[in-house]
């Protein structure tokens, strides 16, 4: 038996988790149906804490005995016992990115691509070690072709709202967003290959069923039985996507002819296994992250009005009138305004919220009340939504923050969770499952900010969500005086 914390004593009562996984095959349909339509994604897990007096507990996660083998886990809702999962010793991390369940691999060629390999596993280390390494020949290239996609995007930006009268963000970041990653991996833009502009349609038609599971429309509830029918009772077979899939490989094989010859040179990788495991990394990691991520960002740094957007322009413009106009990397380091905006966007909406695992062993963790038992085997679940908001570590936690890591608010960084590991310290190497592109997110999240005020002054936008995310119109939009 080993322990989560070895900084002190056990002094916590040993209590037996809380909750239950119901009668066997219906009560995964019961918790599915609260969790999709009766209760909902936040309720789910709130009335659940509220009910157990804890915020460790058992339930079902989708999408339940049909489409994964075992649908109960022990859920991880506090800052003291959600970090286990990151320890590799203890916890295995196969086949667990999409939760309880895995989709074919004959979505990604028939190859288990990196993000479904468990760092034990050999081939973890060499895909892991060579995205690190690509991306750290590409480090010159993040900042101008970053500025220079989002040019592109405020440009379409500012036509579509004088056109209409509003402008939906999330499509013009989604296309900002392929265009930024295929040019980083592949060197050229995806205008001057077959895609055209088609990247991001194809990548969503690619992604949409294997994500099916885990998603809902938002539909009224008199169609919720046939909703959950169609997306949460069985696997859509990988074929209905094969064409799509394979004009987005061709595409990749053809054009990131430089980042192939870096796996088959010096990692010894297949041009096609390393092929695959590009295209996942552009199209479901980086891709799939900033379709969330950006509309969060933007959503946030919208609610929090003209004073939170006087207060960023007025540092990111000074900021840079000190480096004489030239975004670098020091420059966006001094900018603390900024950089706490964007921690507090990653904390409050995460834009991957739940982390899976299964128990290596008998494992014994505590949480702020009471210490717990899990068995060799169990699955776990954490949830960064409330990790994130634990009222325990932050303090307001469910509100909007701007400067809450400003000073010594940066203490607090060692309780952020967003990338398979906590912002301060935790780094990817090749043995643990930390996002390689971790600080790149990080990067192109404040470059967005940068940007953004460098042209404007505020703006004011509809927020609402959609699907996995939030969804974001502008309303208007006020150029820098």
């Amino acid at each position: 038996m080993s322990s989560s914390s070895s900084s002190s004593p056990n002094n916590l009562p040993l209590k037996p988790i809380p909750g239950d996984y119901g009668w066997p095959f219906f009560g995964h349909i019961k918790d599915r149906y609260d969790y999709f339509y009766n209760q909902g994604r936040y309720d789910f897990f709130k009335t659940r804490i509220e009910k157990y007096q804890s915020t460790v507990f058992r339930t079902n996660m989708p999408p339940g005995i049909l489409i994964a083998s075992n649908p109960k886990v022990i859920a991880l809702l506090d800052a003291k016992s959600f970090p286990i999962i990151f320890d590799n010793t203890k916890v295995l991390r196969r086949d667990v990115l999409d939760g309880t369940y895995m989709p074919s691999t004959a979505y990604t060629g028939g190859y288990r691509v990196c993000a479904y390999l468990d760092p034990s596993e050999p081939n973890h280390a060499t895909l892991k070690s060579y995205f690190t390494a690509l991306l750290a020949s590409q480090h010159t290239k993040f900042i101008p072709l970053f500025q220079s996609s989002t040019s592109d995007m405020f440009l379409n930006l500012e036509a579509q709202l004088s056109k209409d009268g509003k402008a939906y963000f999330n499509t013009l970041s989604d296309d900002m967003s392929f265009n930024f990653a295929f040019e980083l991996f592949c060197g050229q833009s995806p205008s001057n290959t077959k895609l055209g502009s088609k990247g991001p349609s194809l990548v969503t038609l690619w992604l949409f069923p294997q994500l099916a599971p885990q998603i809902t429309f938002g539909l009224p509830k008199f169609l919720a039985l046939a909703e959950d029918f169609l997306l949460h009772t069985f696997s859509y077979p990988a074929f209905l996507v094969k064409s799509p899939y394979k004009k987005l490989y061709d595409a990749f094989y053809e054009s990131a002819a430089s980042a192939l010859d870096l796996a088959e040179g010096k990692f010894g990788l297949s041009r096609e296994e390393a092929c695959h495991n590009l295209l996942f990394v552009a199209g479901f990691n980086a891709f799939g992250g900033m379709k969330l991520l950006f509309p969060a960002l933007i959503k946030w740094v919208a609610s929090g009005g003209e004073e939170l957007h006087r207060e960023l322009r007025n540092e990111i413009r000074a900021v840079l009138k000190e480096s004489e106009g030239e975004v670098t990397f020091a420059a966006l380091e001094k900018m603390t305004l900024t950089k706490s905006v964007v921690y507090e966007a990653l904390r409050i909406e995460p834009p991957v919220p739940y982390q899976y695992g299964k128990a290596k062993e008998d494992i014994v963790i505590q949480s702020h009340d009471a210490t717990f038992e899990i068995k060799k085997g169990e699955m776990i679940f954490g949830n960064q939504n409330f990790v994130g908001k634990d009222p325990k570590v932050f303090e307001n936690p469910e509100e909007f923050v701007a400067h809450r890591f400003v000073g010594e608010g940066e203490k607090l960084l060692k309780y952020l969770y967003w990338s398979n590991g906590r912002q301060m310290d935790d780094h990817p190497t090749a043995e643990n499952k930390q996002c390689p592109g971790k600080d790149l997110v990080v990067l192109i999240s404040r470059l967005m900010l940068v940007e953004f005020f460098l042209r404007y002054d505020t703006f004011t936008v509809d927020a609402g969500t959609v699907l996995l995310g939030s969804s974001v119109t502008f309303k208007s939009l006020t150029k820098a005086s």
